[in-house]
């Protein structure tokens, strides 16, 4: 059901929840059918706010370019999508917030991907469908928008490649993303930190690392541990204003995110070495049953 560009409406809109779940039907979010294109533009509110960041065109394009670059493995996507919608849909955090702008991504610009990323393998008769909350779910779930917030929670400033690294591993987005310590800068970037060290690798050591961090953020305080003044607002409104004349991302190399400061190192080293402790006393499943095999060959 690929949606043709030349069919979109120029601007995004605002499509709310109670429309968007009426019409993820069977057939839908099996792909046998697309969404009426028509009939959610006409249900869906215009966004009453000027510059090109409002355009369909840049993100169909961009939706494009991630199937046909990464048509081998459909997980690949991620990582390198997330960083290239961010800078392209440029955004403060309370106009992500808002539900509506993520389902006519999903229903209206591009429902073809959203079935292409997220439709599981057939098992027996029954036909694979993709979840509703793909389309229309929570931040870490919808399709668009878990890969929005990803870029924006992990990026250390304009730096985009702790935004990589934490796409590149599902769980990262599955359970990571979805906890509100990682609204914390130097608590994400400690995550990425040690996956990037290889001090955390395999899916369940990331699902361990975010159940201690997550219960001991109650008790720590991870702001008052590792203080960080927060990015700077005026630097984000001007990158937000300069997208009218910036260039269409590269497929090829990272765009650059909002230059508005870059997460205290300290801040990060400190979270990072308490981190390590906390995870050499989680419990990881499977890991024991490895560790003693080993020893048994010692």
């Amino acid at each position: 059901m690929s949606r043709d560009i030349d069919d979109l409406p120029e601007r995004l809109g605002l499509l709310r929840d109670a429309v968007a779940t009426k019409n993820l039907t069977r057939s839908v979010l099996t792909g046998q059918e697309a969404p009426p294109p028509v009939a959610l533009v006409r249900s869906s509110e215009p966004v009453d706010k000027p510059g090109s960041r409002w355009s369909t065109r840049p993100l169909r394009e961009l939706f494009d370019d991630a199937m046909r670059l990464h048509s081998d493995d459909r997980t690949h996507a991620d990582a390198w999508l997330a960083p290239r919608l961010h800078a392209t849909l440029r955004l403060t955090r309370a106009e992500a917030a808002e539900s509506a702008l993520w389902n006519f991504i999903a229903l209206v610009v591009a429902p073809d991907y959203v079935v292409w990323r997220h439709l599981p393998r057939s098992r027996g008769d029954k036909k694979a469908a993709v979840t509703a909350d793909r389309f229309c779910g929570p931040h870490y779930k919808q399709a668009f928008a878990r890969l929005w917030w990803a870029a924006e929670l992990f990026r250390d400033g304009e730096d985009y490649r702790p935004a990589v690294t934490a796409c590149r591993n599902q769980d990262v987005l599955n359970t990571v993303l979805r906890l509100d310590v990682i609204d914390h800068r130097p608590t994400a970037r400690a995550v990425t930190r040690l996956i990037e060290q290889g001090a955390v690798t395999t899916g369940r050591e990331v699902n361990a690392l975010a159940t201690v961090i997550n219960a001991a953020g109650s008790t720590l305080m991870y702001d008052v541990l590792a203080p960080d003044e927060g990015p700077d607002v005026e630097a984000l409104r001007y990158w937000i204003s300069e997208g009218d004349m910036a260039p269409p991302v590269s497929p090829e190399s990272l765009p650059d995110g909002p230059d508005d400061g870059e997460i205290p190192r300290d801040s990060v080293g400190v979270l990072v070495e308490q981190f390590e402790k906390l995870f050499a006393g989680a419990p990881v499943r499977g890991k024991e049953s490895i560790n003693e095999e080993s020893e048994v060959f010692d």
